[in-house]
């Protein structure tokens, strides 16, 4: 014992282990502290003179190899939509008239409870590198053929042994190849209609995953990324709030609009099921089971969905039990400093019975802003019809016709500093209620938007939760059309001044044109910055002069009006080229460094798509010519209408 002592190890058994009376059997643990034992007992065996051990170690730290937490997965072969749905409870517990959030806590526990019985969580078991997806059974068979063909033949140098193992190889490698094809056609296959989806298969054909890849974030810096990403926000309204009040009548329009739309319409059975097929399954950290589960047993949740959907729309109420984003911290650019938290963007993720609801909730938005024309005419994006290419079409068209009459035109791209989030309540309120909403649907919106938190989350670890007082959520699809509704007034605010603009959601351009040698310009343009600047501070939203651009359209000969715009002091420098909206514009309109640009991406993406060819029938090669080549010639191509 002196000797295990010196060693630094610790006896535990205290007691006999042996019918005679004797201590035989021993454990011995380290004596750093690092393992402690609980509930030993030792039991006689009636088959056996010595008795049965039995004792619980722990440990802070994970003992197995690899180092690092032990991470709790579910094995997704066991998640069976049908046993899910026989697991779940019935609705009988969920009366008509309970409030949502009740509503909404038992369909959480419900779900909790169910996938806990068909998939309990696991250790996640550590097997070296996984095979490749494709790798069959029967492939693994081969493999072991080859190799017993090969050795046989090594051992006896015959010929015939030679022959065979060079067939077995041959075999192999050409079930390899046809293993590898009909698994890459299969997954093309089934991402065709969705553009998205097909991005990404084609990506992680072209790039497999590496064991090695980019390093993990540690987990320990969650509260620091919280911090960071919770003072950005604080510090921006700090700024814009000194000093300033909301302009005058920004609230007061909603008593001098009566109300058009105060309720909802109740969804339907077949509304639910059409809104799941169409929704994406993005699972949340928050989220009871995962979403695609949820997807595939939809047939026996539409009841669960409509209940609660229709007890939220008419309560007047978004249930705080989903009020609550989890953000995940992304690097802007691989080749920034991973160390500094400047230069990561946090990504929110909603839960997913949220987005489901969000969606319903849009869909009536967007038929009540078609129906009254609520938005400002100069406003683009996540409106039906208004797209990229409609925008920038109307916006070169107008910059080509100033052209010809020989105008110059300064086109002013500004810049927002975290516009989503940085959003007063009070007057994004204001704007609905002077829009006609009230009732319910206005107290929905409210409750939408009050009471939201988020936190950061690495790998299994969480940040402590703050509240957000202001901004809309990111990562939802109620958030871009309430932005378009709150940023509406600024169009009359520009074109107050004679100049033109174009709004697509936070990417606000304006442009004027005027005579080469005209005198009155640097004031009206000037005049027009400060104003934007002042509604801007009034709504809370932060300019950034350092990041807004400027391009002088116009001839050649014009090309030195020999001032600069000015905005919030900062003289603002002519650019040759600018990117709007992901196109390239130049002075001339020429659209020369966007043809390049273009090119130079296709031919990129087609030397990586040569690299699928062994891999991919012709057809599905078709597929993926288009998904990657062929869809960046046809983004915004009426823009090279009438080129040169």
């Amino acid at each position: 014992m002196a000797a295990m002592t010196t060693m630094r190890l610790s006896q535990v058994i205290s007691g006999p282990t042996h019918q005679a009376g004797h201590t035989l059997d021993l454990v011995f643990v380290a004596g750093d502290g690092l393992v402690g034992v609980e509930e030993q007992t030792i039991l006689p065996l009636s088959w056996s003179d010595h008795y049965l051990i039995s004792l619980r170690l722990t440990t802070p730290v994970n003992l197995r190899r690899g180092g690092g937490p032990i991470k709790m997965v579910r094995p997704r072969r066991l998640m069976d939509p049908e046993g899910f749905l026989r697991s779940l409870g019935d609705l009988s517990a969920m009366e008509p008239d309970d409030p949502v959030d009740a509503l909404v806590a038992h369909y959480n526990s419900e779900l909790s409870r169910a996938i806990d019985m068909i998939a309990p969580e696991r250790p996640l078991s550590l097997r070296g590198v996984a095979p490749a997806p494709w790798f069959t059974g029967e492939l693994t068979e081969m493999k072991h053929v080859r190799r017993r063909l090969e050795c046989r033949w090594r051992t006896t140098r015959d010929a015939s042994d030679r022959a065979r193992s060079r067939a077995a190889i041959r075999a192999y490698s050409a079930a390899l190849r046809a293993a590898r094809k009909a698994f890459s056609t299969a997954r093309i296959a089934s991402a065709t209609t969705r553009s998205s989806e097909l991005f990404r298969v084609v990506g992680e054909l072209l790039h497999p995953p590496q064991a090695g890849g980019a390093p993990d974030i540690p987990a320990t810096r969650c509260s620091e990324f919280a911090h960071h990403f919770a003072d950005k926000v604080a510090q921006i309204r700090s700024d814009l709030d000194a000093g300033l009040v909301a302009m005058p009548g920004e609230v007061a329009e909603a008593s001098v609009c009566s109300i058009l739309w105060d309720s909802f319409q109740l969804v339907q059975p077949d509304d639910v099921d059409k809104i799941l097929g169409a929704v994406r399954a993005t699972t949340c950290a928050l989220d009871p089971c995962p979403s695609w589960l949820l997807k595939q047993a939809s047939g026996g949740l539409v009841d669960w969905f409509v209940r609660i959907i229709n007890a939220s729309l008419e309560q007047g109420r978004f249930p705080s039990n989903l009020k609550q984003a989890v953000v995940r911290p992304i690097l802007k650019k691989a080749s920034l400093d991973s160390t500094n938290l400047h230069n990561y963007r946090p990504i929110s993720n909603l839960p997913f019975l949220g987005k489901v609801l969000e969606r319903v909730v849009a869909s009536q938005l967007q038929g009540f802003l078609d129906d009254t024309d609520s938005l400002d005419q100069s406003q683009s994006g996540f409106r039906p019809g208004f797209s990229t290419e409609t925008a920038l079409v109307a916006l070169v068209d107008d910059l080509r016709r100033e052209l010809d009459r020989g105008s110059v035109t300064l086109l002013v791209l500004l810049d927002i500093s975290a516009a989503f989030d940085t959003i007063d309540h009070g007057i994004l309120l204001g704007r609905l209620s002077g829009m006609g909403l009230g009732g319910n649907v206005l107290h929905w919106l409210q409750s939408f938007l009050e009471g939201r938190s988020q936190m950061v989350k690495l790998g299994d670890t969480c940040s402590d939760p703050w509240p957000l007082s202001c901004g809309v959520p990111q990562g939802s699809i109620l958030s871009p059309m309430l932005f378009n509704i709150y940023m509406k007034p600024l169009g009359e605010v520009i074109r107050g001044f004679g100049v033109r603009c174009h709004l697509y959601v936070d990417d606000t351009q304006l442009y004027y044109s005027f005579p080469p040698k005209s005198k009155e310009a640097p004031r009206i343009l000037d005049q027009c910055l400060a104003a934007v600047l002042a509604w801007m501070r009034a709504n809370k939203l932060k300019l950034n002069p350092d990041k807004t651009e400027v391009l002088q359209v116009s001839r050649k000969s014009d090309r030195g009006i020999g001032w600069q715009p000015v905005l919030d002091g900062v003289a603002l420098p002519l650019k040759a080229q600018v990117r709007s909206l992901g196109v390239l514009l130049d002075s001339g309109l020429t659209l020369e460094a966007q043809v390049l640009a273009v090119a130079g991406r296709a031919f990129a993406q087609l030397k990586l798509v040569r690299q699928l060819r062994p891999y991919l029938e012709k057809s599905d090669l078709t597929t993926v010519v288009h998904a990657l080549v062929t869809s960046r010639l046809d983004y915004c191509n009426a823009l090279y209408v009438g080129l040169p």
